[in-house]
């Protein structure tokens, strides 16, 4: 028999929703398990907290002994990132008679040493703990043991990676290259943070092109429009051919995807909570990223080529090995061809929270 299931979610980013993306794609993955996920929200940004509290405790009568997934981001309760109403959203679900499951999409409190960043900090780390408190289940899209602020780990929390939002086949076949090497960046970071991963981008693919001669770099995804102009500056001199395209239709992001020979992901710290990394691996490419403390298996038993981020050359001398060893190259799509498979694809995350849901 079919078991009913509620995802609910805080507010709706723009210009894309990666949360409300994982939803959709869960509850589809989720159908043979005979679980039906219907997605919730809690407008608060559009009605004010009053009245979305009073829908949802309204909503939530019906739904007792239902498991309900909170999906947490810190912006997804609050404007400016202090979470302060979300422990009362679990609180009134509890009350309802809910089962409660919190996803963690953040799973580290924002960390700055400017004062109201501290204080940003101080709210987040009370929300997450009081969040696990009063969860029955919680899943963390990290390891558990590799987050800063959790020195237990309770029996309630599991780990459950999140997938790439993007409509890849079951089966991948193995890629043939291009006569010209081409270079993937899916997704820029925006603000100062943009800026910084676009000159590393651009010192990497003018070493490899000084190294390899033409070669191709395809940019897309959010902000990337946004650093056109910087790109094609900096590359002018170079034999790169740049294709840039910002936010596309999913189809056409897993085209592109297949079109290129590498991944480079230099966006802070490659983490198993990154859908866009994890895209790469679903495309069964090697991908160049940077570690932090969230690295950890299986995502480096994937073809992940980790490089010092404070040592350029690194990336560097790293992308033009990848591009010109095709037998290591494809080493590294193999790993990432099984890896995708056995953790990152959708039926393996769905497996793992069928027997969560079943087994409470």
């Amino acid at each position: 028999m079919t078991r009913q299931i509620i995802a609910l979610l805080g507010r709706k980013d723009a210009p894309t929703d990666a949360v409300e993306e994982y939803c959709r794609y869960l509850a589809a993955a989720l159908l043979p398990h005979e679980f039906q996920m219907q997605i919730r929200r809690v407008p608060w940004e559009l009605h004010g907290w009053r009245q979305s509290l009073r829908a949802l405790h309204l909503q939530s009568e019906a739904w007792r002994d239902t498991w309900v997934l909170v999906q947490y981001t810190a912006l997804a309760w609050s404007a400016r990132g202090f979470p302060l109403k979300f422990p009362h959203v679990l609180r009134m679900l509890k009350s309802a008679g809910a089962r409660v499951a919190v996803v963690f999409h953040d799973v580290e409190p924002f960390s700055s040493p400017r004062l109201i960043d501290r204080l940003r900090h101080h709210v987040q780390l009370r929300a997450l703990r009081r969040a696990l408190e009063l969860a029955d289940a919680a899943i963390f899209t990290v390891p558990p043991e590799k987050l800063s602020w959790l020195k237990t780990i309770p029996e309630k929390a599991v780990f459950i990676p999140v997938g790439a939002n993007l409509p890849f086949p079951e089966v991948l076949a193995s890629r043939v290259s291009g006569d010209i090497p081409t270079v993937g960046v899916f997704s820029i970071t925006g603000g100062e943070q943009g800026a910084r991963e676009t000159q590393l981008i651009l010192d990497a693919v003018q070493h490899a092109s000084r190294k390899l001669g033409r070669i191709q770099l395809s940019v897309f995804g959010r902000h990337s429009e946004l650093r056109e102009g910087v790109l094609r500056q900096g590359l002018h001199n170079f034999p790169v051919e740049l294709s840039v395209e910002g936010v596309a239709e999913p189809e056409q992001v897993v085209n592109r995807l297949a079109g290129c020979d590498v991944l480079l992901f230099v966006r802070n710290g490659i983490s198993t909570r990154r859908s866009s990394a994890i895209a790469g691996i679903a495309a069964g490419l090697p991908v160049l990223a940077y570690p932090n403390s969230e690295t950890a298996s299986p995502l480096t038993d994937a073809g992940v080529v980790l490089v010092s981020p404070g040592d350029p050359g690194e990336l560097n001398d790293a992308l033009v090995r990848v591009l010109s060893d095709s037998v290591f190259r494809e080493e590294l799509s193999a790993k990432s061809r099984a890896v995708y498979k056995a953790h990152f694809a959708w039926p393996a995350i769905a497996e793992r929270f069928a027997a969560l849901l079943n087994s409470r």
